[in-house]
């Protein structure tokens, strides 16, 4: 084959690919299926952990994707596809979508938990210094006991607030990843 040949043979590969690339709403060229996957991660595609190049890729690419089903299209190159190591693969990427969506889910349903009842115990400081102040009127010892719980209550209050929205502010894009991408159409493409 000449090297115009080649050159030609090329640039069609490159169009074709770009033509796939209009085509879906989130596509990774591959060169194997492993770069999906940790290369330190000897097990089967079935059990393998993900690369993290792979999944910051996904984050980077699915941020500005709103929310629904999201395509996540990978090309392969024809000479290497496998539909059997295809479906174990999309079942590996749901299975592992899917768990760490419910994880986060979890964890922030318990920071937010944490985050009202250290509020309530604020609270609850606050209305015992009134209750000091109010029963055993002006003395020393009453002073003594407001001046420690009041500011303690309003501590523990805006701590426990801002640990209960400001935590979930913070974990929200990640769960709106996860739980994107547990429902995403995944398929492999041959060019």
């Amino acid at each position: 084959m000449s090297k115009k040949e080649e050159i030609k043979g090329e640039l069609k590969e490159v169009m074709n690919v770009e033509k796939l690339l209009k085509i879906s709403e989130i596509s990774l060229r591959l060169n194997t299926y492993d770069d999906i996957f940790s290369a330190f991660d000897p097990r089967f595609y079935s059990e393998k952990a993900l690369s993290v190049d792979f999944l910051d890729e996904i984050k980077r690419a699915s941020r500005d994707k709103v929310s629904g089903t999201v395509e996540l299209r990978f090309l392969i190159p024809k000479a290497l596809g496998n539909e059997g190591k295809e479906n174990q693969i999309k079942k590996r990427l749901h299975e592992h979508f899917k768990r760490h969506h419910e994880l986060l889910r979890k964890e922030t349903k318990k920071t937010t938990y944490t985050g009202i009842s250290i509020a309530g115990f604020g609270f609850l400081f606050m209305f015992i210094g009134v209750l000091f102040h109010y029963f055993l009127g002006e003395r020393l010892l009453t002073d003594i006991l407001v001046t420690l719980f009041e500011p303690l209550g309003w501590f523990m209050m805006f701590y426990g607030f801002d640990t209960a929205f400001y935590s979930l502010r913070q974990k929200k894009p990640e769960m709106d990843f996860y739980e994107k991408m547990s429902i995403a159409d995944i398929s492999f493409i041959n060019y």
